[in-house]
C-alpha cells in the first residue's frame, strides 16, 4: 500500500479525481498506516506545506496530515496574518472526515496546492467549519475551526473527495506564483477582485 518513495503527484493524475476509501480503526492502527502517517508528515515538511492528503501521494485513502508551523509565518506581515485569521496549528491527522460549514460567512484568499506546483488563485471558502473524523489512533474527534485553519481543512477534505481548488477558484485570478508576487503582493483581496472585475468588462 505504501509506495517505496513518496512523491507528490501533480494535477492530471487520475487519483486526484477519485473519492478516497475510508479506513477502519484496525487499519488506522496498523503498522503500515502509522508508517504512512510518519512518511506523509516528513513529505509535507520537506515540500513545505500546511497539509497533505493521501491521494496526493498516490493512495486513495481518506487520510490527511495537517500542520501550520509558526516558522511559516515569519515572512508574512502581521496585517496579512490578521486578515487571514492565521495562527499556528499543531500537527494532527484527519481520517474519514465529514465537513460541515458553520455560519454562512465566506472568506476569499489566494490559495495554492502542492499538486498544482507553481500556481495560485483566489478561492472562496467557508470562514468556519466543523469536521467530524477519526485521529491517528482511530479515536473519534470533532474539530471546530475558523479562518485559515478552516481553509486548510476544506482544502484537504476536498482532496479526499476528488476535488481541487481550481474547481472552486475565481478563474480570472489564476496565476503563477511569480506573477502573484509581482502584481498582487500586499494588495487587499477586495482591491484585487475589483481590478479583475474591471478588466473583464
Amino acid at each position: 500500500m505504501t509506495p517505496v518513495k513518496i512523491e507528490i503527484v501533480q494535477a492530471g493524475n487520475p487519483i486526484l479525481r477519485q473519492r478516497a476509501l475510508p479506513l477502519t480503526v484496525e487499519q488506522i492502527r496498523s503498522r503500515e498506516i502509522q508508517k504512512l502517517i510518519d512518511t506523509m508528515r516528513t513529505c509535507m515538511h520537506e515540500a513545505p506545506g500546511v497539509g497533505l492528503a493521501a491521494p496526493q501521494v498516490g493512495l486513495a485513502l481518506q487520510l490527511a496530515v495537517i500542520e501550520d508551523r509558526e516558522e511559516y509565518h515569519k515572512d508574512v506581515s502581521e496585517a496579512l496574518l490578521q486578515e487571514r485569521e492565521r495562527s499556528p496549528v499543531p500537527f494532527h491527522v484527519i481520517i474519514n472526515p465529514v465537513l460541515e460549514e458553520v455560519g454562512g460567512e465566506k472568506a476569499e484568499f489566494f490559495e495554492g496546492c502542492l499538486s498544482l506546483s507553481g500556481f495560485s488563485a483566489l478561492v472562496p471558502r467557508a470562514r468556519a467549519v466543523r469536521v467530524t473524523c477519526l485521529d491517528e489512533r482511530g479515536e473519534p474527534k470533532v474539530i471546530d475551526a475558523s479562518g485559515w485553519y478552516a481553509r486548510i481543512l476544506q482544502h484537504e477534505v476536498d482532496h479526499l473527495n476528488g476535488a481541487l481548488y481550481i474547481d472552486r477558484m475565481r478563474t480570472r485570478s489564476f496565476t503563477t506564483m511569480e506573477n502573484l508576487a509581482e502584481f498582487w503582493k500586499g494588495k487587499p483581496v477586495s482591491a484585487i477582485k475589483a481590478e479583475l472585475e474591471s478588466q473583464s468588462g
